[in-house]
Formats: C-alpha cells, sequence, structure tokens
C-alpha cells in the first residue's frame, strides 16, 4: 500500500482521547442490588453441582434483567468506544469457584468463550507465576512485568478483578484508531508500511500446519473496518526465528511511532481495578496494556484476575489472513490457540 491508498480518516465513538475519555463516567457500568441477585440466583445452583464452568450457556445463567443491559452493551463494544467496565460484582464472601462461575456466566451473554492457551483454558488467570518473558515459551500475563500495548486473539477480552497488587498494575487502553489517525496526519509513509504483513512470533502454541509465527498486518482494512492487531515484543521476538520475514529500518521506524503514540498521555486511558471489576475490551479497535506491579508478600493477597476470550456473535467481518491467528474468520466462532496436545476446553480455578 502506499500513503495515496490509505483508508480515509476514521471518525466516530471509536476514535477517542484518553483526557477525554477520563472525564467520562459512562463507561462506568454498576451493578444495583437487584442485579446482584439475580447472579447470586443464577450462580447457587451451577455451584451447588460443581457445574462444567467451560460448557456455561447464556442459557444456563439467566438473567432476566441484567441480560439484556448487557447485549446493550455488547453493541457499545462492538460499534461505540469499544468497552466498559461493569462495577460491583460482590466477591467478598465468595469462592474462587464462585467467582468463576459467575464471570462465565455473565461472559455468556456476551460470547463464546475461547481457548487462551495450548492447555485449553477458557478461563484464564492472569497472575505472577515467577516467570520471566525473556523465556520464549513464557507469555507476559504470566509475570509482573509491564505488559505494553497489544491486542489478544479474539474478538472481546475481559478481565474480573479478584485481588490488586500491592502498587502497580494499573489497566491502561489506547485507540488503535485513533493511532491510525495520528499516523496518517504525521507520517502516512510510515503508516502505509503497518499495512504489509509483519511476521508476529506464536510462543511456542504452534497450531497443525503453521509456522512459528504468523503474518498478519498491523493495521487491516476490510469491508469497511478498521482492525488493528498487535504485540510488539513477539513482533520483535519473531525476529529469532529462522525463515521469518526481517523487519526494514523502515519498518522498525514505522512500529517505533505506533509505540510511541500509545505511550503518549494525550491519547491513552488509565483506571485502577476494584475487586468485582470487570473490565470488557474490543480488540479490533483498542489495545490494552498493564503496567508493572510491586505484589504481596503473602501468597493470599496476591494480584489475581480471571480472563475471558470472547468470539461476539455480530462483529465486524475480518480478513481472510486473519485464519492464520485465529483458525478461522466465522462470526461468532473464530480466534483462541488451538495446538496438538490440547484435548479439551476447560476452566481450571488455580493458575497453572
Amino acid at each position: 500500500m502506499t500513503p495515496d491508498d490509505l483508508p480515509p480518516e476514521q471518525t466516530g465513538p471509536a476514535a477517542w482521547y484518553g483526557p477525554e475519555m477520563a472525564k467520562r463516567t459512562d463507561w462506568i457500568v454498576p451493578l444495583t442490588p437487584a442485579d446482584h441477585a439475580e447472579i447470586v440466583a443464577a450462580t447457587k445452583p451451577l455451584v451447588a453441582r460443581e457445574a462444567d464452568i467451560a460448557a456455561i450457556t447464556a442459557r444456563d445463567f439467566p438473567l432476566p434483567t441484567l441480560g439484556p443491559r448487557l447485549k446493550a452493551a455488547r453493541a457499545e463494544l462492538l460499534e461505540g468506544r469499544g468497552f466498559f467496565l461493569l462495577r460491583g460484582l460482590p466477591l467478598s464472601d465468595w469462592s474462587v469457584r464462585e467467582a468463576a462461575t459467575a464471570y462465565f456466566g455473565i461472559g455468556a451473554h456476551l460470547g463464546n468463550a475461547r481457548s487462551q492457551n495450548a492447555k485449553g483454558h477458557v478461563l484464564g488467570h492472569v497472575k505472577d507465576m515467577g516467570l520471566s518473558s525473556t523465556d520464549p515459551n513464557v507469555r507476559i500475563y504470566q509475570t509482573n512485568e509491564r505488559q505494553t500495548y497489544h491486542t489478544d486473539s479474539c474478538d472481546v477480552v475481559a478481565l474480573l478483578c479478584l485481588k490488586t497488587a500491592k502498587s502497580g498494575g494499573l489497566s491502561t487502553l489506547v485507540s488503535s484508531t485513533t493511532i491510525f489517525n495520528e499516523m496518517r496526519k504525521r507520517r502516512p509513509d510510515l503508516l502505509a508500511l503497518l499495512f504489509e504483513p509483519l511476521a508476529t512470533d506464536r510462543r511456542g502454541e504452534v497450531p497443525v500446519g503453521m509456522k512459528p509465527w504468523f503474518e498478519i498486518p498491523v493495521f487491516n482494512w476490510h469491508a469497511g473496518h478498521l482492525t488493528a492487531i498487535y504485540q510488539r515484543q513477539y513482533i520483535d521476538s519473531a525476529q529469532r526465528l529462522d525463515g521469518a520475514p526481517r523487519l526494514s529500518p523502515q519498518k522498525i521506524e514505522a512500529l517505533n511511532l505506533f509505540d510511541d503514540l500509545t505511550n503518549d498521555p494525550s491519547l491513552n486511558l488509565h483506571m485502577e481495578f476494584k475487586p468485582g471489576d470487570m473490565q470488557f475490551v474490543h480488540n479490533h479497535t483498542l489495545l490494552h496494556d498493564r503496567t508493572g506491579f510491586e505484589d504481596w508478600p503473602e501468597h493470599d493477597k496476591r494480584r489475581h484476575l480471571l480472563r475471558l476470550w470472547l468470539a461476539v456473535p455480530g462483529a465486524r467481518p475480518l480478513p481472510p489472513v486473519f485464519a492464520q491467528r485465529y483458525g478461522k474468520v466465522d462470526i461468532g466462532d473464530r480466534g483462541g490457540i488451538i495446538v496438538p496436545g490440547t484435548v479439551s476446553l476447560n476452566a481450571p480455578l488455580e493458575a497453572v
């Protein structure tokens, strides 16, 4: 693509700036006492029979009044600003099974859970496992390091905060649509390079018949939608792999400008999670990050989030090239990680 072929400047609610968004509260959806009662009523019988969390559907988890509100919030995810925070899940006296069951049931009203790793985990645990991202088979969410801005391999990523760190660990978001607009104004020549395929490391999770990396452009223009996919550390680490296309100096310059914009406080938004907060983020229009953190020395107090990857009915069409990472591009049934050895989808109650 040349600068003259770039898509037009993007307008609408997805092209937001962090400082303006920080002044708003419409992205925070507080749960009411009536919502709590519905959630508890749906959770108790499932917990009582130790239901398979990975198999819970929206039909198994009836939410007569909250369910329609979640559908309205889903429309804001897919067509609006691209995120919302559901606040106030009553965790104070809940077990991990109760919290996970409620969370998975709520998520089922928004989409279909996808596998997040080679083990087939549809319920992820974001927790410091004492690992380092210098290990090419470690994913950064298993460490206490800053993640840097990235997307996940699904339509929507969701996080439930169970416990917070001693310090740090803030969640941050930035609009990839806004980054596109800013690059288009400042350096259209570099922006055009990000519409070309580049290699991203799979970090050892390689599906059958695939290479140890995938090659998808950072920005994709398809069916009138601008979609981004990005993880800079894994783009850089793909350069260690034999046969992976090399990054030219010009593409490195383009990636560096992209990173500079993600880290620009005039673009990004920081938020602090509270226990019981559930954040839902549209990967195709937003990038998310987490600041590094210092955890509590006591094991039972340490930062712990649960994560869902969701394929969402009614989501946008994706270009065929996304099948390299998403397996397929069928709306409502795409994304996640399935590799040799993935026996079945499961929802572990502990970080493993």
